[in-house]
Protein backbone atom coordinates (compact mmCIF):
# COMPACT_ATOMS: atom_id res chain seq x y z
CA UNK A 1 0.00 0.00 0.00
CA UNK A 2 1.37 3.36 -0.81
CA UNK A 3 2.73 5.08 2.31
CA UNK A 4 1.30 7.21 4.33
CA UNK A 5 -2.26 6.19 3.01
CA UNK A 6 -3.00 2.70 5.18
CA UNK A 7 -5.98 3.27 7.44
CA UNK A 8 -4.93 5.33 10.12
CA UNK A 9 -6.40 7.64 12.87
CA UNK A 10 -8.54 10.03 12.43
CA UNK A 11 -10.05 8.86 9.64
CA UNK A 12 -10.04 4.90 10.18
CA UNK A 13 -14.03 3.57 11.08
CA UNK A 14 -15.28 7.28 10.77
CA UNK A 15 -18.04 8.06 8.25
CA UNK A 16 -17.37 10.91 6.10
CA UNK A 17 -20.09 12.97 4.06
CA UNK A 18 -18.47 14.06 0.49
CA UNK A 19 -20.69 16.78 -1.15
CA UNK A 20 -19.79 17.83 -4.73
CA UNK A 21 -21.07 20.67 -6.08
CA UNK A 22 -21.12 21.43 -10.32
CA UNK A 23 -17.27 23.10 -10.79
CA UNK A 24 -14.55 22.40 -12.79
CA UNK A 25 -12.81 21.41 -9.43
CA UNK A 26 -15.35 18.30 -9.03
CA UNK A 27 -12.66 16.01 -11.21
CA UNK A 28 -10.44 16.78 -7.77
CA UNK A 29 -13.02 15.30 -5.67
CA UNK A 30 -12.66 11.56 -6.99
CA UNK A 31 -9.19 11.59 -5.33
CA UNK A 32 -10.69 13.23 -2.54
CA UNK A 33 -13.27 10.20 -1.63
CA UNK A 34 -10.19 8.10 -2.81
CA UNK A 35 -7.40 9.01 -0.34
CA UNK A 36 -10.33 9.08 2.22
CA UNK A 37 -11.37 5.45 1.58
CA UNK A 38 -7.85 4.43 1.54
CA UNK A 39 -6.60 5.75 4.88
CA UNK A 40 -10.08 3.95 6.49
CA UNK A 41 -13.37 6.37 6.24
CA UNK A 42 -16.53 5.16 5.13
CA UNK A 43 -17.36 7.62 2.23
CA UNK A 44 -21.17 8.61 1.22
CA UNK A 45 -20.95 10.83 -1.85
CA UNK A 46 -23.61 13.37 -2.21
CA UNK A 47 -24.10 14.44 -6.05
CA UNK A 48 -25.91 18.02 -6.77
CA UNK A 49 -27.68 17.62 -10.23
CA UNK A 50 -24.77 20.44 -11.83
CA UNK A 51 -21.69 18.40 -10.45
CA UNK A 52 -23.33 14.97 -12.92
CA UNK A 53 -22.28 17.24 -15.34
CA UNK A 54 -18.96 17.53 -14.57
CA UNK A 55 -17.90 14.31 -13.25
CA UNK A 56 -19.92 10.43 -13.75
CA UNK A 57 -21.16 9.18 -10.77
CA UNK A 58 -19.58 5.73 -11.77
CA UNK A 59 -16.23 7.21 -11.27
CA UNK A 60 -16.78 7.36 -7.13
CA UNK A 61 -18.40 4.12 -6.90
CA UNK A 62 -14.74 3.19 -8.66
CA UNK A 63 -13.27 4.32 -5.57
CA UNK A 64 -15.54 4.19 -2.57
CA UNK A 65 -17.23 0.73 -3.42
CA UNK A 66 -20.62 2.25 -3.46
CA UNK A 67 -22.45 4.56 -5.52
CA UNK A 68 -23.07 8.46 -5.34
CA UNK A 69 -26.34 9.58 -3.69
CA UNK A 70 -28.30 12.38 -5.39
CA UNK A 71 -32.31 12.44 -5.38
CA UNK A 72 -33.57 13.65 -1.90
CA UNK A 73 -36.80 12.07 -2.99
CA UNK A 74 -35.31 8.95 -3.53
CA UNK A 75 -38.19 6.14 -3.27
CA UNK A 76 -37.94 3.52 -0.11
CA UNK A 77 -35.50 6.00 1.69
CA UNK A 78 -37.87 9.37 2.59
CA UNK A 79 -35.74 9.97 5.67
CA UNK A 80 -32.29 9.86 3.78
CA UNK A 81 -31.16 13.16 4.35
CA UNK A 82 -31.46 12.51 8.16
CA UNK A 83 -29.89 9.50 8.43
CA UNK A 84 -26.68 10.75 6.17
CA UNK A 85 -26.66 14.09 8.60
CA UNK A 86 -26.75 12.04 12.05
CA UNK A 87 -24.38 9.05 10.88
CA UNK A 88 -21.86 11.54 9.66
CA UNK A 89 -18.82 12.37 11.38
CA UNK A 90 -18.05 14.86 9.12
CA UNK A 91 -19.67 16.42 6.27
CA UNK A 92 -16.74 17.86 3.25
CA UNK A 93 -17.81 20.02 0.40
CA UNK A 94 -15.54 20.27 -2.10
CA UNK A 95 -15.65 22.02 -4.40
CA UNK A 96 -18.30 24.36 -2.61
CA UNK A 97 -19.16 26.64 -5.56
CA UNK A 98 -20.71 30.13 -4.68
CA UNK A 99 -24.19 29.37 -5.12
CA UNK A 100 -24.29 26.55 -2.82
CA UNK A 101 -22.63 28.95 -0.32
CA UNK A 102 -25.19 31.20 -0.58
CA UNK A 103 -27.71 27.95 -0.29
CA UNK A 104 -25.64 27.43 2.50
CA UNK A 105 -25.32 30.45 4.69
CA UNK A 106 -29.24 31.40 4.26
CA UNK A 107 -29.91 27.59 6.04
CA UNK A 108 -31.90 26.60 2.85
CA UNK A 109 -32.65 22.72 2.37
CA UNK A 110 -33.44 22.64 -1.73
CA UNK A 111 -31.55 19.42 -2.94
CA UNK A 112 -30.06 16.75 -0.84
CA UNK A 113 -26.64 17.89 0.51
CA UNK A 114 -27.95 21.14 1.51
CA UNK A 115 -30.62 19.51 3.58
CA UNK A 116 -27.84 16.88 5.48
CA UNK A 117 -26.26 20.29 6.48
CA UNK A 118 -29.68 20.99 8.26
CA UNK A 119 -29.92 17.84 9.60
CA UNK A 120 -26.35 17.11 11.25
CA UNK A 121 -24.39 18.09 13.81
CA UNK A 122 -20.88 16.96 12.55
CA UNK A 123 -18.12 19.30 11.95
CA UNK A 124 -18.63 20.71 8.43
CA UNK A 125 -15.33 21.17 5.73
CA UNK A 126 -16.01 23.45 2.65
CA UNK A 127 -13.57 23.96 0.10
CA UNK A 128 -14.72 26.97 -1.66
CA UNK A 129 -14.26 26.77 -5.64
CA UNK A 130 -14.76 29.25 -8.07
CA UNK A 131 -14.05 32.46 -10.49
CA UNK A 132 -11.49 35.04 -8.65
CA UNK A 133 -14.09 37.74 -8.83
CA UNK A 134 -16.94 35.38 -7.59
CA UNK A 135 -14.74 34.70 -5.25
CA UNK A 136 -14.50 38.39 -4.32
CA UNK A 137 -18.04 39.36 -4.47
CA UNK A 138 -19.57 40.99 -1.34
CA UNK A 139 -22.28 38.38 -1.26
CA UNK A 140 -20.10 35.49 -1.24
CA UNK A 141 -17.96 37.19 1.33
CA UNK A 142 -20.67 38.19 3.26
CA UNK A 143 -22.01 34.19 2.66
CA UNK A 144 -18.75 33.02 4.02
CA UNK A 145 -18.74 35.35 7.03
CA UNK A 146 -22.01 33.75 8.01
CA UNK A 147 -21.00 30.39 7.59
CA UNK A 148 -17.67 30.64 9.96
CA UNK A 149 -19.50 32.50 12.57
CA UNK A 150 -21.01 28.86 12.69
CA UNK A 151 -18.29 27.02 14.69
CA UNK A 152 -19.25 23.67 13.03
CA UNK A 153 -18.09 25.09 9.42
CA UNK A 154 -14.06 25.07 8.63
CA UNK A 155 -13.24 26.78 5.33
CA UNK A 156 -9.61 25.37 3.41
CA UNK A 157 -8.69 27.63 0.87
CA UNK A 158 -9.09 28.68 -1.30
CA UNK A 159 -5.97 28.99 -3.48
CA UNK A 160 -4.31 31.06 -5.39
CA UNK A 161 -3.46 29.97 -9.02
CA UNK A 162 -4.65 28.83 -12.63
CA UNK A 163 -8.49 28.87 -12.89
CA UNK A 164 -10.83 27.60 -15.58
CA UNK A 165 -9.76 28.07 -19.04
CA UNK A 166 -10.08 31.45 -20.18
CA UNK A 167 -10.06 32.92 -16.61
CA UNK A 168 -6.79 33.69 -15.88
CA UNK A 169 -5.51 32.95 -12.16
CA UNK A 170 -6.16 34.53 -8.91
CA UNK A 171 -7.94 33.88 -5.26
CA UNK A 172 -10.41 30.62 -6.21
CA UNK A 173 -8.86 27.43 -7.11
CA UNK A 174 -9.57 24.72 -4.90
CA UNK A 175 -6.78 23.31 -2.81
CA UNK A 176 -5.35 20.36 -3.76
CA UNK A 177 -7.12 16.86 -2.41
CA UNK A 178 -4.20 16.03 0.26
CA UNK A 179 -4.89 19.58 1.64
CA UNK A 180 -8.77 18.83 2.08
CA UNK A 181 -8.16 15.25 3.54
CA UNK A 182 -6.08 16.50 6.13
CA UNK A 183 -8.83 19.45 6.74
CA UNK A 184 -11.30 16.29 7.43
CA UNK A 185 -8.80 14.52 9.54
CA UNK A 186 -8.10 17.74 12.19
CA UNK A 187 -12.19 17.97 12.05
CA UNK A 188 -12.24 14.41 12.81
CA UNK A 189 -9.51 14.26 14.97
CA UNK A 190 -10.23 17.51 17.22
CA UNK A 191 -10.82 16.88 20.65
CA UNK A 192 -8.59 14.62 22.40
CA UNK A 193 -5.72 15.40 24.78
CA UNK A 194 -3.92 17.25 22.27
CA UNK A 195 -6.93 19.37 21.29
CA UNK A 196 -6.18 23.19 21.58
CA UNK A 197 -2.66 21.97 23.14
CA UNK A 198 0.46 23.96 21.82
CA UNK A 199 2.93 21.25 20.27
CA UNK A 200 6.77 22.64 19.10
CA UNK A 201 7.99 20.14 16.57
CA UNK A 202 11.94 20.38 15.38
CA UNK A 203 12.99 19.13 12.28
CA UNK A 204 15.82 18.16 9.65
CA UNK A 205 19.06 18.63 9.99
CA UNK A 206 21.26 21.76 10.35
CA UNK A 207 24.25 23.40 8.34
CA UNK A 208 26.85 24.99 9.99
CA UNK A 209 29.13 26.90 6.98
CA UNK A 210 32.91 26.70 6.38
CA UNK A 211 33.08 29.29 3.98
CA UNK A 212 30.07 30.64 1.76
CA UNK A 213 30.06 27.85 -0.55
CA UNK A 214 30.72 25.10 1.78
CA UNK A 215 28.55 23.63 4.90
CA UNK A 216 28.97 20.82 7.60
CA UNK A 217 25.58 18.80 7.82
CA UNK A 218 23.73 16.00 8.14
CA UNK A 219 21.66 13.41 6.20
CA UNK A 220 18.53 14.28 7.72
CA UNK A 221 15.48 14.84 5.18
CA UNK A 222 13.82 16.40 7.93
CA UNK A 223 10.80 13.78 7.37
CA UNK A 224 9.90 12.16 10.84
CA UNK A 225 9.70 15.78 12.78
CA UNK A 226 7.50 17.34 9.62
CA UNK A 227 4.99 13.80 10.23
CA UNK A 228 5.19 14.74 13.76
CA UNK A 229 4.16 18.34 13.22
CA UNK A 230 1.17 16.65 10.62
CA UNK A 231 -0.02 14.32 13.21
CA UNK A 232 -0.01 16.93 16.21
CA UNK A 233 -2.03 19.29 13.91
CA UNK A 234 -4.49 16.22 13.03
CA UNK A 235 -5.36 16.45 16.65
CA UNK A 236 -6.39 19.51 17.21
CA UNK A 237 -2.99 20.87 18.89
CA UNK A 238 -1.48 24.17 17.24
CA UNK A 239 1.43 23.16 16.08
CA UNK A 240 5.03 25.16 15.45
CA UNK A 241 7.66 23.46 13.29
CA UNK A 242 11.03 24.94 13.52
CA UNK A 243 13.07 23.16 10.53
CA UNK A 244 16.77 23.59 8.84
CA UNK A 245 16.79 23.23 4.91
CA UNK A 246 13.96 20.57 4.27
CA UNK A 247 12.55 19.77 0.54
CA UNK A 248 9.76 18.48 2.46
CA UNK A 249 5.77 20.15 2.11
CA UNK A 250 4.74 21.84 5.30
CA UNK A 251 2.24 20.33 6.28
CA UNK A 252 -1.20 21.94 5.87
CA UNK A 253 -1.94 24.26 8.82
CA UNK A 254 1.01 24.35 10.88
CA UNK A 255 3.30 27.36 11.58
CA UNK A 256 7.00 26.94 10.01
CA UNK A 257 10.13 28.87 11.36
CA UNK A 258 13.11 27.84 8.64
CA UNK A 259 16.34 28.33 10.17
CA UNK A 260 19.46 26.93 8.84
CA UNK A 261 22.41 26.62 11.34
CA UNK A 262 21.99 25.06 15.06
CA UNK A 263 21.99 29.04 16.60
CA UNK A 264 19.57 29.88 15.07
CA UNK A 265 17.49 26.58 15.79
CA UNK A 266 18.26 27.14 19.47
CA UNK A 267 17.44 30.87 19.25
CA UNK A 268 13.76 29.77 17.62
CA UNK A 269 13.30 27.34 20.15
CA UNK A 270 14.32 28.89 22.79
CA UNK A 271 11.77 32.04 22.38
CA UNK A 272 9.30 29.86 22.18
CA UNK A 273 9.45 26.55 24.12
CA UNK A 274 8.04 27.93 27.82
CA UNK A 275 4.78 28.42 25.93
CA UNK A 276 4.34 24.94 24.79
CA UNK A 277 2.97 22.12 26.40
CA UNK A 278 4.54 19.22 24.34
CA UNK A 279 7.87 19.66 22.51
CA UNK A 280 9.50 17.14 20.22
CA UNK A 281 13.05 17.46 19.30
CA UNK A 282 13.35 15.19 16.26
CA UNK A 283 15.65 17.97 14.61
CA UNK A 284 19.32 16.14 13.95
CA UNK A 285 21.52 18.77 15.05
CA UNK A 286 24.98 19.91 14.09
CA UNK A 287 26.95 18.78 17.23
CA UNK A 288 29.67 21.61 16.17
CA UNK A 289 30.22 24.02 14.29
CA UNK A 290 33.43 25.82 12.39
CA UNK A 291 34.16 28.45 15.24
CA UNK A 292 35.05 31.25 12.70
CA UNK A 293 33.88 30.84 9.22
CA UNK A 294 35.80 31.50 6.13
CA UNK A 295 34.36 35.31 4.25
CA UNK A 296 35.79 33.94 0.71
CA UNK A 297 35.43 30.40 -0.80
CA UNK A 298 38.15 28.50 0.69
CA UNK A 299 40.50 27.67 -2.66
CA UNK A 300 41.93 23.95 -3.00
CA UNK A 301 44.64 25.86 -5.08
CA UNK A 302 45.71 27.60 -1.74
CA UNK A 303 45.17 25.50 1.25
CA UNK A 304 46.83 21.83 -0.29
CA UNK A 305 46.08 18.60 0.21
CA UNK A 306 45.16 19.21 3.32
CA UNK A 307 42.64 21.04 5.64
CA UNK A 308 42.46 21.71 8.90
CA UNK A 309 38.96 23.65 10.25
CA UNK A 310 38.89 24.64 14.17
CA UNK A 311 35.17 23.45 15.52
CA UNK A 312 33.52 24.32 18.63
CA UNK A 313 30.68 22.53 20.15
CA UNK A 314 26.96 24.09 19.07
CA UNK A 315 24.49 24.30 22.23
CA UNK A 316 22.26 21.36 23.43
CA UNK A 317 19.28 22.92 22.53
CA UNK A 318 17.09 20.40 24.15
CA UNK A 319 19.04 20.40 27.79
CA UNK A 320 18.01 24.47 27.62
CA UNK A 321 14.65 23.54 26.90
CA UNK A 322 14.15 21.39 29.57
CA UNK A 323 14.74 24.19 32.05
CA UNK A 324 12.23 26.56 30.37
CA UNK A 325 9.14 24.84 29.91
CA UNK A 326 6.35 24.63 31.86
CA UNK A 327 5.20 22.43 34.87
CA UNK A 328 2.74 19.42 33.48
CA UNK A 329 4.55 20.22 29.89
CA UNK A 330 5.91 17.05 28.11
CA UNK A 331 9.46 16.29 26.40
CA UNK A 332 10.35 14.08 23.85
CA UNK A 333 13.33 13.12 22.60
CA UNK A 334 15.30 11.33 19.61
CA UNK A 335 18.44 9.02 19.67
CA UNK A 336 19.62 7.86 16.52
CA UNK A 337 22.78 5.49 17.38
CA UNK A 338 25.07 2.91 15.95
CA UNK A 339 25.71 0.70 18.89
CA UNK A 340 24.56 -0.13 22.23
CA UNK A 341 20.85 1.42 21.19
CA UNK A 342 18.65 0.90 24.71
CA UNK A 343 21.74 1.92 26.81
CA UNK A 344 22.64 5.00 24.82
CA UNK A 345 18.91 6.10 24.51
CA UNK A 346 17.89 5.51 28.46
CA UNK A 347 21.39 7.38 29.54
CA UNK A 348 20.70 10.86 27.04
CA UNK A 349 16.91 10.22 28.19
CA UNK A 350 18.53 10.98 31.62
CA UNK A 351 21.00 13.50 31.13
CA UNK A 352 18.40 15.86 29.02
CA UNK A 353 15.33 15.72 31.11
CA UNK A 354 13.34 14.27 28.31
CA UNK A 355 10.05 12.50 29.21
CA UNK A 356 10.33 9.89 26.55
CA UNK A 357 12.77 9.59 23.98
CA UNK A 358 12.12 7.88 20.34
CA UNK A 359 15.59 5.26 19.70
CA UNK A 360 16.92 3.91 16.21
CA UNK A 361 19.28 2.61 14.62
CA UNK A 362 21.43 4.48 12.19
CA UNK A 363 22.20 2.18 8.89
CA UNK A 364 19.10 0.11 9.85
CA UNK A 365 17.14 -1.76 6.43
CA UNK A 366 13.96 0.02 6.05
CA UNK A 367 15.08 3.15 8.54
CA UNK A 368 16.67 5.93 9.12
CA UNK A 369 17.35 9.25 6.59
CA UNK A 370 15.81 9.99 3.68
CA UNK A 371 13.72 7.42 3.13
CA UNK A 372 9.64 7.15 4.32
CA UNK A 373 9.75 4.43 6.81
CA UNK A 374 11.16 4.02 9.96
CA UNK A 375 11.74 0.88 12.31
CA UNK A 376 11.84 2.75 16.43
CA UNK A 377 11.61 2.23 20.37
CA UNK A 378 10.07 4.42 22.34
CA UNK A 379 11.26 4.74 25.89
CA UNK A 380 9.56 6.10 28.64
CA UNK A 381 10.86 6.47 31.95
CA UNK A 382 9.80 3.58 34.35
CA UNK A 383 8.42 1.77 31.60
CA UNK A 384 9.40 -1.01 29.31
CA UNK A 385 10.48 -0.46 25.96
CA UNK A 386 8.06 -0.02 23.01
CA UNK A 387 9.58 -1.56 19.87
CA UNK A 388 7.74 -0.98 17.10
CA UNK A 389 7.88 -2.64 13.70
CA UNK A 390 9.18 -1.13 10.22
CA UNK A 391 6.25 1.60 9.31
CA UNK A 392 5.74 4.45 7.58
CA UNK A 393 6.90 7.67 9.56
CA UNK A 394 3.38 8.96 9.70
CA UNK A 395 2.47 6.12 11.40
CA UNK A 396 5.25 6.00 13.62
CA UNK A 397 4.10 9.86 14.18
CA UNK A 398 1.04 8.14 15.60
CA UNK A 399 2.17 5.69 17.67
CA UNK A 400 4.80 8.25 20.03
CA UNK A 401 1.62 11.34 19.78
CA UNK A 402 -0.31 8.31 21.69
CA UNK A 403 2.55 7.93 24.60
CA UNK A 404 2.53 11.46 24.63
CA UNK A 405 -1.23 11.70 25.05
CA UNK A 406 -0.86 9.41 27.75
CA UNK A 407 1.38 11.47 29.65
CA UNK A 408 -0.62 15.09 29.04
CA UNK A 409 -3.76 12.67 30.49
Amino acid sequence: MTPGREPLPPWAGRRVVLGVCGGIAAYKSVQVARDLTLRGATVDVVLTDAARRFVAPMSFEGVTGHGPLIDIFAVGDAALHVSLGREADCVCVAPATADFIARAASGRASDLLTTVLVATDAPVVIAPAMNDRMFAHPRTRASLAVLEEDLRYRRVGPAEGRLAAGEGSGPGRMVEPATIVDAVGRALGDGGPLAGSRVLVTAAGTREPVDPVRYLGNRSSGKMGYALARAAWLRGAEVTLVSGPSTVPVPYGVEMVRVETALEMCDAVLERVGGVDVAVHAAAVADYRPRVPRTEKVKRGVAGDALTVDLVANPDIAAASAARMKAGSVAVGFALETSELLTRARRKLDAKGFDLIVANRAGEKGAGFEIDTNRVTIIVRGEQPRELPVMDKFAVACEILDVVEERLA
